[in-house]
């Protein structure tokens, strides 16, 4: 079905180009850095000179371009249907013909990554640092960042509870040391993570933005209490440190315009603040370049007009977009709003020359809207021009929803309005394909829409012959299948070789575990190890006590599993070098089948002799130990007599 004016085009154009690349979440990127803004001026350039003369909508329909699945692996037969890509957390152009998204991946078919754009087509470009939920931000033409998924492997909490994994890592992409430009491919360069559970904890980040490749941002919840800000990170080129912002107000979108970065607040009544707020509070806080002070700067509240008695909570975060001449920001009412409850409909501001204008709303009554019962997800400005893409999902829920698409111009007049897939697809057989997600708009009638169901619909003006210059860098060429450790989390490696006891046995002490390694190929100086030295022995016939030596000071926490479960644990306890114990009360009735010592090295490990004890830790960094103790059931059994 279409909701606005009749497309001018071949049906059979629009058909034939179901099988080719696909339109997906966008949030258009003009003017990242001096280097991106020539690069998308140039092409844009070249797409505006192919459409001169056009109508105002510059004779472009939106059509269905789905890429195929990634090849399979030798020896089997691949799939010549397209299907949906997963969850697309994003979709970022660095120019009209080099794009990326980010996708949770769509079972063992598509793997969560990255697919990339070169004006032609979409193709894998990575199986890792895929996400929930993720963010991309360009740094520069061959670099990026992604808010990405944790992995697994973490400890759970004592209480069983699994650690968070959605949206909480950082996976930084470039070009390999020493590598020269168009000479090999992209590899992630750095992985960024922190120990779960604790107050330090990477929070789940919505939003990222990079200033430049010195100077990039990510931020997401609030604090975990008794904290006050919300979480932020800050790359100055060399490292990534916390930066919180002093108002708890959770930042859910980061769009670049004018060398300066603003953020999107969302506005709860629970929010923890550092100091008071003016009435209504400010939607939207800008971010300046590093040097720069203040950094943070809230925006003068009056953006957006509420309505009388509107409570800035009953509005949404402003979902932000913007080119080279205007930041736009669009917001409706808070998803999960039942459609039967009072509601203010769709606001739309926009930034340009200096000053802010409402666009849209507050609207009496609410009904007069051009979209009174519309959820906004996402808004693209669009180049070379004063309009703006805007992607809605209507607050009544469907099982099987299309995706929705409006055109605005800056005086609030809608030109345009789209259901995907169109009324010719949809006869040519094309089912709906989820509702829409994100919208991109690169270039003066190109844009891109990504929705739910991780299909891609794409905005175009081009016909045969006029299609984008191909980008050919190499760096996007080859797949990315390897990821490093992650800093700033404590890696699993063996500090000594396994422990194995006799059994929990007030009588026989576990006898030491680290002992010095077979006889290797032995450097003159090696590091020492963390842990020495372990001994264990059974007090008052339900309580393990365990003795160690520390070689630096570090966090210890020790565990007990019956099988797979958690049946008891210490709290992780910060110790000082040298001769230390901890003390574990177990229940008989669920008596361990296996201990697990988890060690965290918070100095580096000294040198010693070569032929020592040594770890296989990092030489200067943190060590983390996940050291095994077998029990033997029998002799443990026998003396406690636990339930069976």
């Amino acid at each position: 079905m279409t909701r606005g004016p009749q497309m001018r085009v071949l049906v059979a154009t629009a058909i034939a180009t179901l099988s080719l690349a696909a339109c997906a979440q966008v949030t258009c990127a003009a003017a990242q850095a001096q280097e991106r803004t020539s690069a998308q001026a140039q092409i844009s350039a070249q797409t505006q000179a192919s459409t001169q003369g056009l109508a105002d909508d510059g004779e472009a329909y939106w059509r269905l371009e789905q890429p195929l699945p990634p090849g399979p692996p030798a020896g089997v037969n691949g799939s010549s249907t397209p299907i949906g890509l997963g969850p697309i957390g994003d979709i970022e152009f660095w120019a009209p013909n080099r794009a990326l998204l980010i996708t949770a991946g769509n079972g063992s078919t598509i793997p969560a990554g990255l697919w990339a754009y070169d004006g032609a087509q979409w193709h894998e470009l990575s199986i890792v640092c895929g996400a929930s939920d993720g963010r991309i931000a360009w740094a520069g033409p061959e670099e990026f960042w992604t808010i990405s998924d944790g992995r697994p492997g973490q400890a759970d909490e004592a209480n069983g509870t699994a650690p968070p994994l959605e949206d909480d890592t950082l996976c930084r992409f470039g070009l390999p040391p020493g590598a020269a430009p168009a000479s090999t491919g992209l590899v992630v360069k750095d992985s960024y993570a922190s120990p779960a559970f604790q107050s330090s904890s990477y929070q789940p980040m919505h939003a990222a933005g990079c200033i430049g490749a010195s100077d990039c941002w990510f931020a997401g919840d609030p604090l975990p209490e008794p904290q006050v800000g919300a979480f932020q990170l800050h790359w100055n080129g060399q490292t990534l440190s916390e930066e919180p912002s002093p108002q708890g107000h959770a930042v859910q979108d980061m769009r670049l315009f004018g060398g300066r970065l603003y953020e999107s607040l969302r506005i709860a009544a629970t929010d923890k603040l550092t100091n008071a707020e003016p009435s209504p509070p400010p939607l939207l806080r800008r971010i300046n370049p590093a040097g720069a002070q203040p950094t943070f700067v809230a925006l003068t509240p009056g953006v957006p007009t509420y309505a009388p008695r509107e409570l800035p909570e009953s509005l949404d975060f402003l979902h932000l977009g913007a080119d080279a001449e205007a930041l736009w920001g669009a917001a409706g009412p808070p998803a999960g709003t039942p459609e039967s409850s009072p509601h203010e409909p769709v606001t739309i501001v926009r930034y340009s020359g200096g000053a802010w204008t409402q666009v849209l709303g507050p609207v009496e009554p609410p009904l007069l809207s051009p979209f009174p019962n519309d959820l906004v997800k996402s808004i693209a400005a669009e180049p070379g021009g004063e309009s703006a893409w805007v992607a809605l999902e209507p607050l009544r829920k469907s099982s099987n929803p299309s995706a929705i698409v409006a055109r605005i111009s800056a005086d609030g007049t809608v030109s345009d309005e789209q259901t995907l897939p169109s009324s010719e697809e949809a006869q040519a057989g094309v089912g709906p394909k989820g509702a829409a997600k994100q919208i991109s708009c690169p270039a003066p009638h190109e844009c891109w829409l990504t929705t739910t169901q991780g299909w891609l619909f794409h905005l175009s003006a081009h016909l045969e012959g006029q299609e984008l210059p191909l980008d050919a860098d190499p760096a996007f060429a080859s797949l990315i299948a390897s990821r490093p450790h992650d800093e700033g989390l404590p890696q699993v490696a063996p500090d000594a070789p396994p422990l194995d006891d006799s059994g929990l046995s007030e009588e026989r002490p576990l006898k030491e575990a680290l002992a010095a390694e077979e006889a290797k190929p032995a450097a003159p100086v090696v590091k020492a190890a963390l842990l020495s030295n372990l001994h264990t022995r059974l007090v008052h016939r339900d309580t393990l006590e365990l003795r160690f030596h520390l070689a630096v000071k570090a966090r210890v926490r020790l565990l007990a599993h019956r099988r797979k479960q958690l049946v008891a644990s210490t709290p992780t306890r910060t110790l000082g070098a040298g001769n230390r114990s901890l003390l574990l009360r177990l229940d008989p009735h669920r008596w361990p089948t296996k201990l697990s010592l988890q060690t965290h090295a918070l100095a580096p490990l000294p040198d010693a002799p070569s032929g020592g004890s040594t770890g296989a830790g990092p030489g200067t960094g943190p060590n983390a130990v996940a050291t095994s103790l077998k029990l033997s059931n029998q002799l443990a059994l026998g003396e406690v007599g636990p339930a069976r």
